[in-house]
């Protein structure tokens, strides 16, 4: 598989020389957006707040971390997604927190890999957000005033 640079991808779970992490796989096209590969750090962020307890929000995206995030960040006082948003590795600057389909792509490509529970930037009510068990891959909401790990995902065209 290659992708817009022309690159072949590591293999699952492995480290992908200059992109900024590990290879979590493929997340397929929905609606009007490609497909791209995605790209985690090898180890989470820290423990971080969601934010904004008891606010609605515009991240509602169950598929779009970086629109979620962009949302965000724009209206500030989130601590998962600034902290996703200022990770960097490698020479790049574009992650985001993902979006809970893209933390479950993660999962399926990952199972086993990793085993921990994350923070989703998918709003699911102005008191709660997504996040999901790595260890078994359940998907729950929790209180955006509680601390949950943070794994950012970059985004590479195919």
């Amino acid at each position: 598989m290659n992708t817009a640079l022309n690159i072949q991808p590591p293999a699952l779970g492995e480290v992908w020389p200059g992109q900024g992490g590990i290879y979590a796989g493929v997340m397929p096209a929905r609606a009007d957006a490609a497909s791209y590969h995605m790209i985690i750090p090898a180890t989470d962020i820290g423990r971080f707040e969601w934010g904004r307890y008891r606010e609605e929000s515009l991240a509602t995206s169950l598929v779009d971390g970086k629109a979620n995030t962009d949302a965000l960040i724009a209206v500030g006082g989130h601590p998962a997604a600034e902290a996703a948003r200022a990770y960097a590795a490698d020479g790049h600057a574009d992650f985001d927190l993902p979006a809970i389909a893209e933390l479950y792509e993660i999962w399926l490509n990952l199972n086993g890999k990793i085993d921990a529970w994350y923070w989703s930037s998918s709003q699911r009510s102005a008191d709660t957000a997504f996040g999901m068990d790595f260890g078994d891959g359940y998907q729950f909401y929790d209180g955006k005033n509680g601390e949950l790990r943070v794994r950012p995902v970059r985004r590479l065209p195919i």
